[in-house]
């Protein structure tokens, strides 16, 4: 794994110099303004993604496709894997997705996806019959896990419907809490229309009540500037593969290291125990790795996971704090021309700065859902219908490879069919 200042000093020479241009060198110094980030460095950054250019991207919220050093590394891992018959290992990593999100690195486990994450936690915490679990899950693996326990185990799911403003959030969820709340689950970031959830706010209440708090943050890594240790949630999921433009495969769970003898672990593998012996009688387990590396599922792919590292060095390279405001400031220009169109637009996604981020949603009056994304596709403009539910919307996601022209060429394809 290369560290940050290793990866930065191979910017100036070889491959990765081709790939990423010297504005990238300065972008850690540049101030915290648009005027510091021209178009051109944005242009830079655009050239170093292999993402094709005869269509529009704006689906990050699925997938997020990774930069060419992504591209390179995992290619180059695999290369050493097969050729010297050694898998590696993948530590370096996790100490790297620790630094990078300000744990523990005893808190982090490696998994596949988010919704691996969300399933140790759902079946990890001590819940019985009617414990009540406060939830808003709209993305099926989600929404399945907390749905399958209640079905087998008689827990309580209460859902609500959000606000959309912070505050209102936050009044909803105390509201709904009784003596028998043990969870609040809720994402970071809705994947339906891009509500962000005030989750500090939300963890601190929590924690007052003896409440969990399980956040689901498929949409929180690679867009905030995150700190979990500052956040204050219990848990947090979340996949490599979307908005930290990593490999698809892998992903991370961060469990607060007081309760790592709270959250029970089901599913074990090497490197989860201290120490176990099948040649005695009785047979012996002595306990539980003590740290979170007691929820990884065995062996990982070194390959993907070194992808994951240079994902992680891509984007502390430019800056969590200004891909941020990048992707705020994209997203915030799309919601204005939308609403420029006034009544022929629906907005789901919440006007109020601090409770969106990256992705608008919205309703095109008149037209059904699903007879627009046609049109966005024949028009050259990859989107995401949002069916559910019932939502039938439109999704739109942006990240630092995009453009304010892709944004106009998108408005005015939208006004044109309004």
């Amino acid at each position: 794994m290369s560290s940050r200042r290793g990866f930065v000093k191979e910017l100036t020479s070889g491959v990765a110099a081709a790939v990423l241009p010297q504005v990238l060198l300065a972008a850690s110094k540049a101030p915290r303004n648009m005027n510091a980030h021209p178009p051109s460095f944005w242009e830079d950054v655009r050239n170093a993604f292999p993402l094709t250019r005869e269509r529009t991207y704006f689906n990050n919220g699925t997938f997020g496709p990774s930069p060419t050093p992504v591209v390179e590394a995992i290619k180059s891992s695999i290369d050493t894997v097969y050729t010297s018959g050694e898998y590696g290992s993948i530590e370096d990593t996790r100490e790297h997705i620790a630094a990078f999100v300000k744990v523990k690195t005893e808190e982090i486990s490696l998994t596949h996806n988010t919704t691996e994450g969300i399933n140790i936690v759902t079946w990890g915490l001590p819940l019985k019959s009617g414990d009540e679990v406060i939830s808003r899950h709209e993305h099926v693996g989600n929404a399945l896990p907390w749905l399958n326990r209640a079905r087998l185990h008689g827990i309580v799911l209460k859902t609500f419907e959000p606000a959309l403003t912070a505050d209102g959030n936050l009044m909803i969820i105390r509201n709904m809490i009784t003596a028998r709340t043990r969870v609040i689950a809720i994402p970071h970031i809705t994947c339906t229309t891009g509500l962000v959830f005030p989750v500090q706010e939300i963890a601190a209440l929590a924690r007052s009540k003896n409440i969990f708090t399980a956040i689901d943050g498929a949409h929180g890594a690679g867009t905030l500037n995150l700190d979990l240790k500052a956040l204050g949630c219990d848990f947090y999921a979340t996949s490599c593969h979307k908005w930290m433009l990593g490999p698809s495969g892998t992903g991370f769970l961060y469990v607060r290291e007081a309760l790592l003898d709270t959250l029970q672990t089901y599913f074990v593998g090497a490197h989860a125990d201290t120490g176990w012996d099948m040649q005695v009688n009785p047979v012996v387990l002595k306990g539980y790795a003590p740290t979170a590396h007691r929820y990884d599922f065995g062996s990982q792919s070194t390959p993907l996971y070194t992808g994951v590292s240079e994902a992680i060095n891509f984007l502390e390279a430019i800056g969590m704090r200004k891909i941020e405001e990048r992707v705020r400031e994209l997203s915030t220009h799309l919601q204005q021309q939308l609403l420029t169109l006034g009544s022929k637009i629906e907005m789901l996604t919440p006007q109020e700065p601090e409770s969106r981020l990256s992705m608008i949603s919205f309703r095109i009056q008149g037209m059904d859902f699903t007879e627009f994304n046609t049109l966005a596709s024949k028009n050259k403009f990859r989107i995401r219908m949002v069916p559910e539910s019932g939502l039938n919307a439109l999704r739109i996601s942006t990240h630092i490879y995009n453009s304010y022209d892709e944004i106009d060429r998108f408005f005015a394809l939208v006004k044109a069919n309004v």
